[in-house]
């Protein structure tokens, strides 16, 4: 029987290999069967989940809505558009046309499957997805609380989901609980990936696959920034806290492309609970205001006029919305307050007493689908949302691809969206911009390498359903990847003791050092991994424009973070594993802190504050069209364990003029 510092060591060989289980995981595993039988069948594929893929990812809790779907009103540039203007215009057009062409029909194969969609009749009375109406698909009009959203009854979203893959690629073909921490390069080709490598989270057991592609899939990452919760809250996040950017470490270890790192993630939510506040803005049409009952869009709307175009776009993009928000309370006008109590009454006014009813209801159950935390505060505080406004904050960064943020990884994208250009590349149709297609959908500048959802860079609000529909498109380009590639056979370039040794490093730290002290958590000799979080977090909140500073951070910080970061990478080399789950706990570091290094390199090679109110590099507090209108790139060399940023030209391929006022 294995022993903790002596794991089985299981070697499997497959053709293609999906890590991670959540919405993109799943989009491919439902996705490659029937690709698979067009090529002739014989491709064998394995799903690898950290987790269970029933709650797997960040649909994890649930959904209260599907923010992204098209519908017959709109089209593909209109999404593309939208995209681009809420990440400040740097967005890549090609990624999020193609996604926009895709992802209806991932939302109408999940209400195929069993997931409610709320619906209006003729009479525009609105009812939710139980009442058997007209499909989507068939015509049925989705409510929308937005331009692009559309409401649910989601608390089930992932099981349904889930369940629909795990029927399609069979259970035998699906593990859940390895942690992927490694992907390992090809030994005849360093730029090809050959194979992965892990470890169960519950079994003394370590994983080496090889393979011929790969979808990196594992979620974006959270928990890099010192979070607001503190003592009995630690931990409580708005993004889920599994999400340790182990895509962009792995990726950047292999040598793929990440693009706009710099880019992150700073919502606004209900204080404490993290609770979303989506359906509030949209559906129920309540504003936010100061702690004197004034609109903060309203009283600083002129600041918006120094962001020009997007300033002018008829909504604003999100960090913009923040920067209007951190006026106030930077200048004492806080609480922030979500008006509940107005926005009901007025519904009230507009609404048949059966919906209202019925709407006073989803404002529980719009956190019970997605946030079930916020029940929790609301009931503990005594607050009724039609009797007493509730309290908004901005939470900690995020770093994430598929929601409001676009960091990720550099893909290839389709071949046939754009105009011409003078940047043809050999081999690539002439109207794509040059470095944007390399013959695979969704693969990385690493051949064989693929991913999606969160792991893509440069084109954000993909959201759930998006999310899906590009795990859907990944399964096409891979199964066609590896029918171009069937005779190739991946060696790996690192022994597979090599792998051991490097993985249960951590292990071996405790077990040669355990006995040196007599309290098992206070040693000379390792460190905790909760211990090196927590210095990660402070040196990130304090110098990378965390909360400690109001989002702000200027040349001579970072260059003390940069400092710090390096000292913290060799006394990463020094965290203990206890157990499986340190162990756990030890690699999810590893991945978080070079994850936040690239985030560090990015803000300062970027000379300007493309995000504001979502960071702010003091020094350079401007928004530079003229210079840094491009795509910050890098790539990680593992051999010197630093980071090359340089930029990427932007093309815009859809026409923005018609988003501004």
């Amino acid at each position: 029987m294995a022993e903790f510092g002596n794991p089985d060591v299981i070697e499997e060989e497959v053709d293609i290999l999906i890590i991670g289980g959540g919405m993109a995981a799943c989009g491919t595993a439902y996705e490659i069967g029937p690709w698979i039988e067009a090529a002739g069948g014989g491709i064998t594929v394995k799903l690898v989940d950290k987790a269970a893929m029933d709650r797997s990812g960040a649909v994890a809790q649930g959904l209260s809505a599907i923010n992204t779907y098209i519908g017959p009103d709109q089209d593909p540039a209109d999404y593309a558009r939208m995209v681009s203007n809420d990440l400040m215009g740097i967005t890549r057009d090609d990624l999020a046309y193609d996604l926009g062409r895709h992802v209806d029909e991932s939302v109408h194969l999940f209400e195929e499957w069993g997931l409610p969609i709320w619906k209006t009749d003729e009479n525009g009375e609105r009812y939710d997805g139980s009442k058997g109406m007209t499909s989507l698909k068939d015509g049925g009009k989705p409510v929308r609380s937005g331009k692009w959203q559309i409401m649910i009854n989601g608390e089930s979203y992932k099981w349904i989901v889930a369940e629909a893959a795990k029927k399609a690629l069979g259970m035998d073909n699906i593990q859940e609980r390895i942690f992927i921490v490694k992907l390992v390069n090809d030994k005849n080709d360093p730029n090809r990936i050959a194979g992965a490598v892990g470890f169960s989270v519950r079994e003394h057991k370590l994983y080496v696959y090889k393979f011929k592609a790969c979808l990196l899939v594992a979620g974006g990452c959270v928990n890099i920034f010192r979070p607001r919760s503190v003592g009995e809250g630690q931990g409580r996040a708005w993004y889920p806290v599994w999400n340790a950017g182990s895509t962009y470490t792995m990726a950047a270890e292999a040598g793929a492309e990440l693009t706009l790192m710099e880019n992150r993630f700073v919502p606004t939510r209900f204080k404490d609970g993290y609770g979303p506040v989506g359906a509030w803005f949209l559906l129920f049409k309540s504003k936010a205001t100061n702690a004197y009952g004034e609109v903060y869009m309203d009283r600083n709307k002129e600041m918006l006029d120094d962001y020009p175009p997007y300033g002018q776009a008829a909504v604003p993009a999100s960090c913009l919305r923040n920067h209007l928000m951190l006026k106030e309370m930077k200048e004492g006008r806080g609480p922030i307050w979500m008006d509940t109590v107005t926005a009901l009454a007025n519904l009230r006014e507009t609404l048949s007493p059966r919906e209202v009813k019925h709407l006073e209801a989803e404002a529980w159950e719009d956190f019970l689908d997605m946030c079930i935390g916020q029940c929790g505060i609301w009931a503990g505080e005594n607050i009724e949302p039609e009797k007493k406004n509730s309290e908004l904050m901005p939470t900690e960064p995020y770093l994430l691809g598929s929601h409001s943020g676009c960091c990720g990884i550099w893909v290839s994208g389709p071949d046939d969206v754009g105009a011409p250009t003078d940047e043809a590349m050999d081999g690539v149709p002439e109207h794509l911009p040059k470095g944007w297609n390399w013959g695979y959908r969704g693969m990385t500048t690493v051949q064989g390498l693929f991913t999606a959802a969160d792991g893509v860079g440069a084109s954000g609000h993909k959201f759930s359903s998006g999310s899906h529909a590009e795990g859907r498109m990944c399964a096409k380009s891979m199964v066609k990847f590896v029918m171009d590639n069937k005779d190739h056979k991946p060696e790996l370039d690192t022994s597979v003791d090599e792998l051991i040794e490097e993985i249960y490093r951590p292990v071996r730290n405790f077990l040669e050092h355990k006995d040196y002290s007599t309290a098992i958590d206070v040693n000379p000799n390792y460190i905790t991994p909760k211990m090196l979080q927590f210095r990660l977090q402070k040196l990130m909140d304090e110098y990378v424009a965390g909360v400690a500073t109001y989002y702000t951070t200027n040349a001579n910080m970072l260059e003390v973070a940069e400092h710090k970061l390096a000292e913290l990478k060799e006394d990463a080399l020094k965290m203990r594993a206890k157990d499986l789950h340190e162990l756990l706990r030890a690699w999810e570091n590893y991945h978080r802190i070079l994850t936040a290094e690239a985030h560090m390199k990015h803000i300062q090679f970027r000379e300007e504050s493309r995000y504001p109110g979502f960071y702010y590099r003091m020094d350079k507090n401007f928004v530079d069209e003229e210079n840094w209108k491009c795509f910050v790139n890098s790539i990680y060399d593992k051999e010197t364990k630093t980071f090359k940023c340089f930029k990427r030209a932007h093309v815009d391929l859809v026409d923005k003029s018609k988003l501004f006022k």
